[in-house]
C-alpha cells in the first residue's frame, strides 16, 4: 500500500494516533487499550506478520471514528451519529520479541496490566500464536470460568507450538473446551482428525455454511451465551483467514468462499457490545504480502474500530 499524504480537515478528525497509557490520569480508565503482539517465528506458513501492527496503526488514520445515523426500522429505533473520538483509547506500543516462553510471559503480564487501566484490550498480531498469551493475560485467575470465541477457518488444535495450536494450548492450560465456540470453520481447511478432536473436547463449532442467511449479531449472541455461561471473561480471537481470499489476500491461509468483509466487521462489533468480552486479538495478517491497495490491513484497522464501536454501545 503506497504511502499518500492524508488531507487535513478540522471537522473530519481521523482515528488512530492514540496516546500511551501513561498519559491517563491516576484515576482514569480507557475504553480500549491497543497492544502490538508481532508474533511470527512459529508460523506454519512463511510470514512477515511482525510487520502488521505498525501497518494497522497507519491504516487507522484513513478512517473517521464516527458512526453514521440510521433510519428507524420496523424492529429497531434509529440511531444518531456517534463520535467514538469521545472515548478514551490508548496505545501501549509493541511487545518486544513476543515469541517463545519469555515473550509470551511478557505479553501475559502486559495484557493483565492494561486491563487494570482499560475496560478492554485488543492485541494487534502477528500470527495466531499470540492468542495464547493474550487470552491467558486477560483471564488472569479466572481461567476456570473463562470462555473463548474464535472467528477462524481452522480449529487450531494442532500438536506442538505454532499458529495452528493456540486453542489446544489454551485447553491444556485449563480452559474448559465446553466454553469454546469456533465460528467460520471451513471445509478443505482442516483434517478429519482435528474435527474429531474438537467434537471429543465438546467445542461448539459453527460451520462456515451455517452462517448463510443468519444475522452475524445472532450468531455472535449464540456464541457468547456458550462462552460466557460461567460468567467469566471471554476472549475473542479474530483470525482474518475466515474471510474470502479476495477480501484478505494478505492472509496466507485464506481461501475463496470465506466470510465477506461486512460479515467479519458485524461479528466483531457484536462481540464488542458484550460486557463479558474483555479482550480480543487480530491475527494472521501479513502486511508485506497484502494487495497494492492494502485491503487486508485496512479491514484489520476497521475491525479495531468495529470493536470500539461495540464497546461504546455497552
Amino acid at each position: 500500500m503506497a504511502d499518500v499524504a492524508l488531507s487535513h480537515d478540522p471537522l473530519w478528525p481521523r482515528a488512530g494516533g492514540w496516546p500511551a497509557p501513561e498519559t491517563l490520569g491516576p484515576e482514569a480508565s480507557a475504553a480500549l487499550a491497543l497492544l502490538g503482539v508481532p508474533a511470527w517465528r512459529t508460523s506454519l506458513s512463511p510470514t512477515n506478520a511482525h510487520t502488521t501492527p505498525a501497518a494497522i496503526r497507519a491504516a487507522l488514520r484513513r478512517y473517521s471514528p464516527a458512526l453514521m445515523p440510521e433510519r428507524a426500522g420496523d424492529d429497531r429505533p434509529g440511531r444518531d451519529a456517534v463520535d467514538l473520538g469521545a472515548l478514551s483509547v490508548v496505545d501501549a506500543g509493541d511487545i518486544v520479541e513476543p515469541d517463545g516462553p519469555e515473550g509470551e510471559a511478557r505479553t501475559r503480564a502486559r495484557v493483565a496490566e492494561l486491563l487494570g487501566r482499560a475496560e478492554t484490550v485488543m492485541a494487534l498480531g502477528g500470527d495466531n500464536s499470540l492468542t495464547v498469551a493474550t487470552a491467558l493475560g486477560a483471564y488472569g485467575d479466572r481461567l476456570d470460568t473463562a470462555g473463548l470465541v474464535t472467528i477462524d477457518a481452522h480449529y487450531d488444535l494442532r500438536d506442538g507450538v505454532s499458529n495452528g495450536s493456540p486453542v489446544r494450548r489454551l485447553v491444556e492450560a485449563g480452559l474448559d473446551p465446553r466454553r469454546i465456540v469456533q465460528i467460520g470453520i471451513a471445509d478443505f481447511a482442516n483434517s478429519a482428525e482435528y474435527a474429531r478432536r474438537a467434537a471429543e473436547l465438546g467445542i461448539t463449532v459453527i460451520h462456515r455454511d451455517e452462517l448463510h442467511g443468519r444475522r452475524p449479531a445472532d450468531v455472535m449472541a449464540e456464541a457468547l451465551e456458550i462462552a460466557g455461561a460461567a460468567g467469566g471473561p471471554v476472549h475473542l480471537d479474530i483470525d482474518v483467514d475466515a474471510c474470502d481470499r479476495a477480501v484478505v489476500p494478505g492472509c496466507p491461509a485464506s481461501m475463496p468462499g470465506g466470510l465477506a468483509a461486512w460479515e467479519l466487521r458485524a461479528l466483531v462489533r457484536a462481540a464488542g457490545r458484550d460486557i463479558r468480552v474483555v479482550s480480543a486479538d487480530l491475527a494472521e495478517v501479513d502486511a508485506s504480502a497484502d494487495a497494492p491497495d492494502g485491503r487486508t490491513v485496512r479491514l484489520a484497522a476497521l475491525c479495531v474500530l468495529e470493536f470500539l464501536a461495540g464497546v461504546a454501545a455497552r
